[in-house]
């Protein structure tokens, strides 16, 4: 079953911003300029977004000088996954038996 932090994940990442940040740190370390170059966003929205996804433990942080690098957790992806994946085989098992609650 998903949990709370499940579903509070799922909320973080429907954002199309914050998804395609995570996509784009899935393939490197990218500081604010570098992801502010790639998403064409705002540098001001890119850091809300940023403090979004440190704060619900999907990327975190490493200071380079005046830069800060962001890095993706692929752990915590994982774990979501895991989640679609209990779901999706909780699912093939109620096909399969084809069971369905009566109604009153």
């Amino acid at each position: 079953m998903m949990t709370s932090v499940d579903t509070d994940l799922i909320r973080v990442l429907a954002d199309p911003l914050r998804l395609q940040i995570v996509t784009l740190l899935a393939h490197e370390t990218l500081c604010t300029t570098h992801l502010v170059e790639e998403t064409g966003a705002k540098q001001t929205n890119l850091s809300n977004h940023l403090r979004v996804l440190r704060e619900a433990g999907v990327v975190e942080t490493e200071p380079c000088g005046r830069f800060t690098y962001y890095k993706l957790r692929p752990d915590v992806i994982e774990a979501l996954a895991g989640s679609f994946t209990d779901l999706a085989t909780a699912a093939r098992a109620t096909r399969a038996a084809d069971t369905k609650r009566a109604c009153p």
